[in-house]
């Protein structure tokens, strides 16, 4: 009976430091998204070390693909705040809170090949995760992974409709993360969703605004 009070008291305890950390981690989420939002170049300096958490936490709960996804998220924000740092040719110096690289869209059917490529890399790699893993929700936690891989990439790229594909992955995420007792980062995804919304009607009002002071359309294909 004492170990069993033991083991019940050890788990609270460890609760709460995990409860603590995802804390912090939701919390500089939520400051990358709102940066990002404003294209702000420190949004991936706070990417960085929340993603650095959630790789140990999504591994403690068995999201074992969500852990991996955090790890590429690190090395994206490495990688987004080199991409944001580039200037266009017509800008003589650098400013800090990004009036770097320009905002693009991409053509649907550069979209319609992203998604058919990514849906079946998805499927098979949950196919291997769920034949080969004790991994959660091996198909779901695949695609959510697979579609944030790419979608990160588009915000690193400036891509204007990357908001469109995080709205569907943030709110598939919701169910994940609920079903696993991570409630502040549930709540986390729902904000993310009303953020996301907020977030490309930003990027496109200063698309059109970048799009109308050049002589030339800054959108592109991808």
């Amino acid at each position: 009976m004492f170990e069993f009070s033991q083991t019940i008291s050890q788990a609270f305890n460890e609760m709460g430091v995990m409860t603590a950390w995802e804390a912090v981690a939701v919390i500089l989420a939520v400051v990358y998204l709102a940066l990002a939002m404003r294209t702000n170049i420190w949004c991936w300096a706070a990417a960085f070390i929340s993603t650095a958490i959630y790789t140990v936490l999504f591994w403690k709960v068995s999201l074992l693909m969500e852990s991996v996804l955090n790890i590429y998220y690190m090395a994206m924000a490495v990688y987004g705040y080199w991409m944001w740092m580039q200037q266009p040719s017509n800008s003589p110096e650098h400013a800090i809170n990004d009036s770097g690289s320009a905002i693009v869209s991409w053509s649907l059917n550069t979209h319609f090949m992203l998604i058919t490529v990514t849906s079946i890399i998805s499927i098979i790699v949950g196919y291997l995760m769920a034949t080969y893993t004790q991994a959660s929700f091996p198909y779901l936690d695949s695609a959510t992974t697979c579609f944030a891989v790419m979608t990160t990439f588009l915000v690193a790229k400036k891509v204007l409709e990357n908001w469109f594909y995080w709205i569907i992955i943030n709110t598939l995420s919701i169910y994940l993360y609920f079903s696993k007792g991570l409630m502040l980062t549930t709540a986390l995804f729902v904000l993310y969703v009303f953020m996301a919304v907020v977030g490309y009607f930003m990027w496109r009002k200063t698309w059109l605004a970048e799009t109308d002071s050049n002589s030339e359309p800054l959108s592109q294909n991808g």
